[in-house]
């Protein structure tokens, strides 16, 4: 852990800041500390967002950090954020030299593919409201914090569609 602290820095951004631009390379991973970030792509001038981020989550294009390609997703700060960064470049030495962060490394990317599949299953087999209810009750944060649109959008359903479903629950 000592090793890991050495090789990362703090750093605040402000509510609307992007941490990472689409076609940019993920070359740093972000460990929110405090507030909510979200990931997202454009579909044309769409937002699409794929992933929500709260305190202690990791915060990374998973393609374009593990691959150093330029990333089809943004990340940004719903609200101010702090984060704590790791070059990627300084992640792989440490890693040579330490091998329990090459097995934490490893968790990370089990955990990520787990969390993956477990959504790509909700969407497949649960109702927009099955979907929406599950997060009220699993993750009720998410409702109280973010803007409706974002979590419509997270949710794979129109904003009209959320707001029938919250006027009948």
């Amino acid at each position: 852990m000592n090793a890991l602290q050495n090789i990362s820095s703090t750093k605040q951004y402000k509510k609307g800041e992007l941490l990472l631009r689409q076609d940019e390379v993920c070359t740093k991973s972000y460990l929110l500390q405090n507030g909510i970030a979200r990931k997202y792509y454009l579909n044309g001038a769409k937002e699409i967002t794929t992933e929500l981020y709260f305190e202690n989550d990791l915060a990374v294009s998973f393609d374009s950090y593990s691959l150093q390609q330029p990333s089809r997703e943004f990340i940004e700060a719903l609200t101010d954020v702090t984060v704590s960064i790791t070059h990627y470049q300084a992640f792989q030495d440490a890693k040579a030299k330490y091998t329990k962060l090459l097995t934490l490394d490893l968790m990370f990317a089990e955990y990520y593919g787990i969390w993956v599949e477990n959504r790509l299953f909700q969407f497949h087999t649960l109702t927009a409201t099955e979907r929406y209810l599950e997060i009220l009750n699993k993750s009720p944060h998410i409702i109280q914090s973010i803007p409706l649109t974002i979590i419509a959008s997270y949710l794979g359903i129109s904003l009209e569609t959320l707001s029938r479903i919250r006027a009948k629950i």
